[in-house]
């Protein structure tokens, strides 16, 4: 088989030599398509439904966040995405609303939280990625706030880091971060840390 049609590989170099089935179906190519490049070694399926070319750098972050429009990073790599750690999480915590479910062909490597749908996007931003690709994540504030909701599923260390982290941290912004824990119902929780660790 020949190389990759001309179309594919344009769309693929306009997005860091990366594609999902979706835009090879919007593109009016098949599935198909994709199975017999993967199979001539033109393409690596690196998830359910993103390819690469071979040998190109797979970002992670970028990849999981393609499987669902309701993916939000959160916790460890929220606080990484936002400069406020500099570990590179083990593992990706991601946010869900309670009313979807994590996709099968990621659960087994992420940490997943749900939230009830009206709070899901409280706080949502975009950072990027190490490899340039903007991802969908949480605020500092609400990255504080997620650890305190959450603090019996974490990890102490962690969640005393993080408000360590934030109290250091020059854009801080109290009045959201108050805004926040009242929404998230964690005020007390927070002032409680607070006044130990300030």
């Amino acid at each position: 088989m020949s190389g990759i049609n001309p179309i594919i590989m344009k769309s693929m170099a306009e997005n860091k030599n990366m594609i999902t089935t979706a835009e090879v179906l919007s593109l009016g190519f098949s599935k198909q398509l994709l199975l017999k490049y993967v199979r001539a070694g033109l393409l690596e399926r690196i998830r359910q439904g993103v390819y690469i070319l071979p040998d190109s750098i797979h970002d992670d972050m970028y990849t999981m966040m393609l499987r669902s429009e309701y993916i939000i990073f959160s916790h460890e790599s929220a606080l990484f995405l936002n400069g406020l750690s500099d570990q590179t999480p083990f593992m990706h915590s991601i946010t869900l609303p309670s009313d979807k479910t994590v996709p099968g062909s990621i659960k087994d490597e992420c940490t997943y939280f749900y939230i009830k749908p009206e709070l899901h996007r409280l706080g949502l931003i975009e950072r990027e990625t190490g490899f340039g690709n903007l991802v969908r994540c949480y605020d500092p504030e609400r990255t504080v706030c997620d650890f305190l909701r959450t603090r019996n599923r974490c990890d102490e260390e962690a969640v005393i880091s993080a408000i360590k982290n934030y109290a250091a941290y020059d854009k801080k912004d109290l009045n959201r971060l108050a805004d926040y824990a009242d929404r998230l119902k964690v005020r007390t929780e927070l002032k409680k840390y607070m006044e130990v660790l300030l």
